[in-house]
């Protein structure tokens, strides 16, 4: 989502310059061609040497720095970027953005650029809610510019209050979301399902499986950075959900249910990569089992509904995952037909590397044609895009 795409960071001189430089290097691990305009405030905090070193491309603070024999640094930045980042923004900055100033390289840049502009504001509490800067700020909303929401916490002066810079996964959400807006799924809602669900045996105990989320997570933070407003329906793991996300947390099949069919009403896709449990303990006990006072114990279980299976709406693709140990295509197709899936991906969970609780798959793909795709072992975000590569082509409606 980021590899290749020109992104210009403004350095403003705020004490949170120095979280910009973990902003800056993850931004370059992702691909992206990072150039760096500094003010002469912001050297002061940070020096332009660490911004060179991180992004291996020379670092822009004087207005009228040549680039090239011919090239003005402002115009020459401002038409290369894919996205101007501000970060962090403070309230002098903000000010002079909104009234138009041109009075350094990042203002000017800002002016003549027609790419889209991300502030990430950062300032003392009482500066941030003061009516000059959040009039400011609504200006500069009004024209277009989008913005990363202040943080709750300890701020330069001791104080502990909002105006603190966002973190810097946060900024890269919001850069990605950004970016996304002319991405192919731009404009559609797409809910995924991901995890297992825990069948409760009493209030301690549990039937479940080994499912760990990762796959549902990547089909997720996926299609968020294609454009896609995004609904996870997440049962219980101990990973942390991504954001940008809408998240529903559910616990059982039957919560699982009930969430899929509020979530698909307004819903172009549904991915189905959930390991719902198949069946469900008949009538879990009120209170802990007791071990002292049984040799032995049994539970009736009853099949849980076919969440995928009853989503009849004409209008959504759906897709079905398969995680079998036996017999891949046959009982991948025939879920696939069972189902009436648009797609379906198989994957072989007996097979090294590939599964539950690890974070590459091997996968096949069949779709309702009947065309049979086998993938390589791959990691599930490139697993997970391969999926929506398929999704895409079937718009603007299953056939």
């Amino acid at each position: 989502m980021l590899a290749n795409r020109s992104i210009v960071l403004g350095v403003t001189g705020g004490i949170a310059a120095y979280k910009v430089a973990d902003l800056t290097s993850q931004m370059v691990k992702a691909g992206a061609l990072v150039d760096v305009i500094m003010t002469r405030a912001a050297t002061e905090f940070v020096t332009p040497l660490t911004f060179q070193t991180l992004t291996k491309r020379p670092v822009s603070i004087d207005m009228f720095r040549l680039l090239s024999e011919t090239n003005i640094a402002h115009i020459s930045l401002a038409a290369r970027a894919d996205i101007v980042v501000v970060a962090p923004a403070t309230a002098n900055t903000i000010a002079k953005l909104a009234n138009g100033l041109a009075d350094n390289l990042l203002t000017a840049t800002v002016l003549a650029t027609g790419a889209p502009v991300l502030i990430v504001p950062a300032m003392e509490e009482n500066m941030l809610a003061n009516p000059a800067t959040q009039e400011n700020i609504a200006r500069l909303r009004a024209r277009g510019a989008t913005f990363v929401e202040s943080g709750f916490g300890r701020l330069a002066s001791g104080k502990v209050g909002k105006g603190r810079m966002a973190e810097v996964d946060e900024i890269l959400v919001a850069i990605r979301r950004v970016l996304a807006r002319e991405g192919d799924l731009a404009g559609k809602n797409v809910v995924v399902t991901a995890g297992g669900t825990h069948e409760p045996i009493d209030p301690v105990r549990f039937v479940g499986n080994r499912s760990s989320g990762k796959m549902g997570f990547s089909l997720a933070e996926a299609a968020r950075d294609r454009g896609a407003e995004v609904t996870l329906i997440l049962g219980p793991t101990y990973l942390q959900p991504p954001k940008g996300v809408k998240v529903v947390n559910v616990e059982t099949a039957l919560e699982m249910k009930d969430a899929v069919e509020q979530a698909v009403q307004d819903a172009d896709v549904l991915v189905m990569a959930a390991a719902v449990a198949d069946f469900r303990v008949e009538q879990p006990a009120a209170h802990k089992i007791k071990r002292e006072a049984r040799d032995d114990l049994s539970i009736h279980l009853v099949k849980n509904p076919d969440i995928l299976g009853q989503i009849s709406n004409e209008r959504l693709i759906k897709v079905g995952f398969a995680a079998e140990s036996e017999n891949l295509i046959e009982n991948a197709r025939a879920k696939l037909e069972r189902k009436s899936l648009h797609l379906i991906v198989a994957n072989d969970i007996t097979s090294p590397q590939s599964g539950f609780g690890v974070d590459t798959n091997r996968v096949t793909l069949i779709d309702a044609s009947g065309a049979v795709t086998e993938l390589p072992l791959l990691p599930k975000r490139a697993v997970a895009d391969e999926v929506l590569n398929r999704v895409v082509s079937m718009f603007p409606f299953p056939s």
